[in-house]
């Protein structure tokens, strides 16, 4: 049996009515909840222009939540690497993990993490991507061993040899992480598709590269939308904000969290045939119900996948109920 270790990825929701500030609090009290609770990671994605989401400037934010921590690791899940200089989020990282010491993570994606104009506006090369791995590499080199005849340093930043991670949902961030010996962590929590395939891609086309900081082995992490209750029915109830969500994803209408309705039938009711098949294919890797119930469903999906780690977000509207879904899970795991 595979236990791994649980991790949780919150985008920073704000609720619909809510506040980013209102957001900020709630994400700095859910962390401290986890590190209480034993969950190893606590990382937050970089998006950019979404009205439901707080965590564009996503390194202040590890910044703040980890100075209100003082044990959990905190780190990028992650940073799209395309819409930063390197040598920018070498020197960002560098210093976090010289306030910090051992406890910062960075994980690296090549997407936008937003829409076409705000790429625009984020003046991002959008020849970066194809270069993700060369600038990947250029990234590690500045967070290695100091070395005193170069011309660009980074300082904070050498010698911090900060954790890196590659973050995908396809075969490229597969290849790229096993060609470079780093970790990889696919985002099966919205895009399931090739989660086997790519891991498979990964463990096969593996390149050690401890001498470069990187693993001796494979290590991998897949992520999971949750939603725990005392109760199935209301586990599921709570859950139809999340596809509420995702509905808006696919039909191009973003915004705030929104309260749960009164079941998921009734919700998937009001939606054409396409935009439930969509919805229900972005959210195949969830896990609602009891806590025996998403224990025993989770324990199954990792002995599936041979994953080491699950990152979990749980998008609850109330911040009562998602503070007791990932606690409850916490108690059933251990």
């Amino acid at each position: 049996m595979n236990r791994a270790d649980l991790d949780i990825l919150d985008l920073v929701p704000i609720n619909e009515g809510s506040t980013p500030a209102e957001a900020i609090a709630r994400t700095v009290d859910l962390a401290q909840h986890a590190e209480e609770w034993g969950y190893r990671r606590y990382w937050m994605a970089e998006h950019h222009n979404m009205p439901g989401v707080a965590s564009s400037s996503t390194a202040v934010l590890i910044g703040h939540v980890a100075d209100r921590t003082s044990s959990i690791r905190v780190g990028a899940g992650g940073v799209m690497l395309p819409n930063h200089a390197p040598y920018i989020v070498a020197e960002q990282f560098g210093t976090l993990a010289t306030i910090h010491e051992d406890r910062i993570d960075l994980g690296l994606g090549r997407a936008p993490g937003t829409d076409p104009q705000t790429t625009r506006a984020l003046r991002r090369d959008t020849q970066a991507a194809l270069n993700f791995g060369v600038e990947v590499q250029e990234l590690r080199g500045y967070l290695g061993e100091p070395d005193p005849s170069a011309t660009v340093r980074a300082v904070p930043g050498e010698g911090t040899h900060v954790p890196l991670w590659i973050l995908g949902s396809s075969h490229g961030g597969a290849q790229v992480a096993a060609a470079l010996g780093l970790p990889y962590s696919f985002a099966s929590h919205f895009a399931p598709r090739m989660l086997l395939s790519a891991l498979e891609v990964y463990r096969t086309q593996f390149q050690p590269s401890p001498e470069q900081g990187g693993l001796p082995a494979p290590r991998t992490m897949a992520g999971a939308n949750i939603m725990v209750a005392d109760t199935e029915s209301e586990a599921r109830r709570l859950f139809t904000s999340v596809l509420a969500r995702f509905h808006g994803i696919v039909t191009g209408r973003r915004g705030g969290v929104p309260g749960p309705a009164d079941s998921m039938e009734s919700l998937l009711a009001t939606w054409s045939p396409a935009e439930q098949a969509a919805v229900l294919d972005m959210v195949r890797v969830s896990f609602v119900g009891t806590p025996g119930q998403v224990r025993d469903a989770l324990q199954e999906f990792t002995d599936a996948t041979g994953v080491e780690e699950v990152i979990l977000t749980c998008g609850a509207h109330d911040h009562e109920a998602r503070l007791r879904s990932y606690e409850l899970l916490a108690e059933a795991w251990r």
